[in-house]
């Protein structure tokens, strides 16, 4: 197959946008000079090359581009997004997922951030433990003075992330890992319940084994300084719990802690914010396949890759939607060619590869790991007949995982008998020599196996991959049946094809129907059948039980872990998520990630009183009635601001009177949704204050720096947040330039101009009910942050990390 001849993608509308937005090669000037198609070929072109290494003729290095063309074009499998955008590119780092070894001293931690830069740059995502540093107000000996802790250098890293424009598409991401029995650890378990603070990282505490024994036993347990290997003594201050206060340990004593005190921290926080995740680090360990190279501190940034420092992981997927027949079964020897040509592609990877560090480039070649994993599993099953939260969805689950993990061991073993098994693999728990893979009677714990990889199957978050296949997210269930996606200035009814299909075929579908399902986020209505309704269930109809035995049933014959998010209802207690984290340890999880709807929307759990003892009010004046000053029935001049946030474009309209700001309208999203609500509330109130003499001077420094979801500011004026925005114009271009004296353009230059507008009587525009925009969403996505890309939808949590089903935007 020549590049001209090039048979075409099989891609949706939303795919085909996603791919321009961010996958497609661009020219100086922003304009995209690259179709799918040859985005694809470049891609399969430059992995295929490999086999040319390994003594392949250019013949068949053509027919194997081919065929991995025909698995990426044909939506069977996809590789990780690094590899669709630098694959064939002078960057050409093609890898997910790092992670980096912090070490107690000064030097590496810097060194350390260095390279968390050049990952960020290169497009990968990083994972540290913090767990070797001292504790905060240790002793540094080189200096006499006092560390400052590990949440202190998560804040130094947080920054450095957020000024890094990963690879030009995303911003970098990060995982913090803090050990259970670090001195530290209830400082990190808190140190996200404030939602601006750390916002570039996900955080996981490495829960022990003896930890979850301690938990359930309600004992003490020890908290190590990592500096001494001793437990730690408490300072002058004690211990003292983060939330209450309460002294928890004296000073000056060993700092010994209740487990079950602690872990109710965890979940309390938790079902807070949804953070922090737990790691079992012990679990994880018991299936490292290179143990004599180390252990694992820490995984990915979300959360499915256990690591050694300096690891790294290539990642790729396949669509199990595709191998359903219409006779309602699977394809099983379809999915093994598949399997077969995908761990190909990915071995492949490796050596394709351009690493942003010599280590990382050393570890990869001597150890080969790879994450073979899935997404369209809801496709697959709603295809099949079977609910998701059912025992016979379960069973499945674990036959199509062992199928997949199997497969690709063969041919990985296929791969090792053609080019060489991984340098370490005789050390390793496949080879002959490695006392890790037995027992202490000597037995093996598995069987001795000549791989190419040390790993090979891995379930990681599909983020807009999926889009690209045009199939649902990882292992998650449906997000919705139907829902509403908005691209430019229209809205577009987006459907799932399979439900239609069966809707027509069964006689009960109609337009009406399904715009009310996308309207109302549900398919609970008289004319779906109670058959499709009990297959066709989304995320809201799962409880968070059947989410967490789905995710152990796939970990079961998974190398690896597992990304997926367990959703709660936003009515749910933290009792209910204590219930999801015991489960997913006893079930043999390698690690879990919680989301209750809505928390992060909420106010911070309180950690006392805001008023101080001995405060004493003044005498409180006579309360002076306010009388705002009408709005003049002729037009008045008025000025428009756009001002970038982090919640979309805001433009800020500002009429003035006799020179000076006299009302403000501020328009944000679409009408009907949350945040033009409250935009539109922040508009109304600074209008009537205005009205009735507040200076425009005080209204503006109670607005700026109000702190958002970017601690660090978004766009290039670091905005934080809407109100910080609107502050932030008002000190600008009113109390800077003269209290409105002088009017500037929206370059701060003078120029005499305005825009003549009607007087402001309303501060938004309003739409009629049948004209009103219906976000995505379902019964789990009722609030929290828009997201950034089209401010039409909330971003949901999903996989282990967030994203946007309106227009694919996605954080993983």
């Amino acid at each position: 197959m020549m590049k001209h001849e090039l048979a075409p993608a099989s891609l949706t509308d939303i795919a085909r946008t996603v791919l321009k937005k961010r996958y497609l090669l661009k020219n100086e000037r922003g304009d995209v000079i690259e179709t799918p198609e040859a985005m694809f070929w470049r891609v399969a072109e430059t992995i295929a090359a490999v086999d040319a290494r390994y003594g392949a003729s250019a013949g068949q290095v053509e027919e194997r581009a081919e065929r991995f063309y025909h698995l990426m074009t044909q939506g069977y499998f996809e590789p990780n997004s690094p590899t669709l955008m630098n694959a064939g590119r002078p960057l050409g780092q093609l890898s997910a997922c790092f992670v980096l070894p912090i070490e107690d001293n000064l030097h590496s931690i810097y060194e350390t951030l260095k390279h968390q830069a050049l990952i960020h740059q290169s497009g990968g995502g990083t994972g540290f433990s913090f767990s070797r540093l001292r504790p905060r107000n240790d002793v540094v000996r080189s200096t006499m003075g006092v560390a400052s802790g590990p949440v202190s250098f998560m804040d130094v890293y947080n920054h450095s992330t957020e000024a890094i424009k990963q690879g030009g598409t995303r911003r970098g991401a990060n995982m913090g890992i803090l050990r259970c029995d670090h001195p530290d650890i209830l400082e990190f378990i808190t140190c996200k319940l404030d939602t601006t603070k750390i916002t570039n990282f996900n955080i996981s505490v490495a829960i022990t084994d003896a930890f979850m024994r301690a938990v359930e036993r309600d004992e003490l347990y020890d908290l190590i300084n990592p500096r001494t290997g001793e437990v730690q003594i408490a300072s002058r201050d004690g211990l003292k719990h983060p939330l209450t206060g309460e002294v928890l340990v004296p000073a000056g004593q060993p700092m010994r802690l209740r487990a079950r005190m602690v872990f109710d921290l965890i979940v309390q926080c938790a079902h807070a914010t949804g953070e922090p995740g737990l790691f079992f680090i012990d679990r994880a360990n018991e299936y490292n396949p290179v143990p004599h190279l180390g252990q694992y501190e820490a995984t990915n940034p979300c959360g499915e890759q256990p690591l050694l420092p300096y690891d790294v992981c290539n990642l790729g997927s396949i669509n199990l939607g595709k191998f359903v027949t219409p006779e309602q079964t699977i394809d099983w020897d379809h999915l093994r060619d598949v399997v077969h040509e995908s761990t190909r592609f990915l071995d492949n990877v490796i050596d394709a590869n351009h690493y942003p560090l010599e280590q990382i480039t050393h570890l990869s070649q001597r150890i080969r790991r790879i994450g073979l994993g899935v997404m369209g599993w809801a496709d697959m099953l709603v295809r099949l007949g079977i609910p998701y939260n059912s025992p016979e969805a379960i069973e499945l689950a674990r036959k199509v995982m062992r199928f997949i993990d199997e497969e690709s061991k063969v041919a990985s073993e296929q791969l090792a008998r053609e080019r060489g098994p991984f340098p370490e693999w005789e050390h390793s728990i496949w080879g002959p020599d490695a006392t890790c893979a037995r027992r202490p009677d000597g037995s093996r714990i598995r069987p001795q196996r000549l791989l190419r990889n040390c790993n090979v199957t891995t379930v990681a978050p599909t983020g807009t991959i999926s889009i690209i296949a045009g199939c649902s997210s990882g292992i998650e269930p449906l997000f919705a049946i139907a829902f509403w996606r908005y691209q430019a200035d229209s809205r577009m009814l987006d459907i799932n094809q399979d439900f239609v299909a069966q809707a027509k075929r069964e006689g009960w579908y109609s337009v009406e129907l399904m715009e009310r399902i996308a309207d109302t986020g549900h398919i609970h209505h008289p004319e779906v059948p109670a058959e499709a309704q009990r297959v066709w269930v989304t995320a809201h109809d799962i409880a968070p039980e059947w989410h967490v035995r789905m995710q152990a049933a796939f970990q079961e014959y998974t190398d690896s872990a597992i990304s997926k998010t367990i959703n709660f209802p936003h009515e749910a207690t933290p009792d209910q998520v204590r219930e999801a984290y015991e489960l997913a340890f006893r079930l043999g999880c390698k690690g879990i990630t919680v989301y209750r709807d809505g928390s992060r929307a909420n106010q911070v759990l309180s950690t006392g009183s805001t008023a101080k003892a001995g405060n004493v009010p003044a005498a409180t004046p006579e309360p002076v009635e306010l009388k705002p000053r009408p709005v003049p029935s002729e037009a008045l001049p008025s000025h428009s601001f756009p001002v970038i946030t982090p919640l979309g474009k805001l433009r800020l309209f500002v009429t003035e009177l006799d020179g000076k700001p006299f009302e403000v309208f501020a328009i944000i999203g679409r009408a009907g949704s949350d945040v033009t609500a409250f935009t539109e509330a922040i508009g109304r109130l600074i209008s009537l204050a205005l009205r009735c003499g507040v200076p425009v001077k005080l209204i503006a420094e109670q607005l700026r720096g109000i702190g958002g979801s970017r601690s660090a500011g978004f766009g290039p004026d670091r905005v934080r947040s809407v109100p910080d925005a609107i502050g932030k114009v008002l000190l600008d271009y009113y109390v800077k330039n003269g209290n409105g004296d002088n009017h500037v353009n929206g370059n701060g230059v003078s120029n005499g101009e305005y825009v003549v507008a009607e007087p402001l009587q309303v501060t938004a525009q309003t739409a009629s009910a049948s004209e009103q925009p219906t976000h995505a969403h379902h019964g789990f996505i009722e609030s929290g942050e828009i997201c950034p890309e089209c401010q039409n939808a909330t971003m949901i949590n999903e996989e282990g990390c967030r994203k946007c089903h309106a227009c694919g935007f996605s954080e993983c």
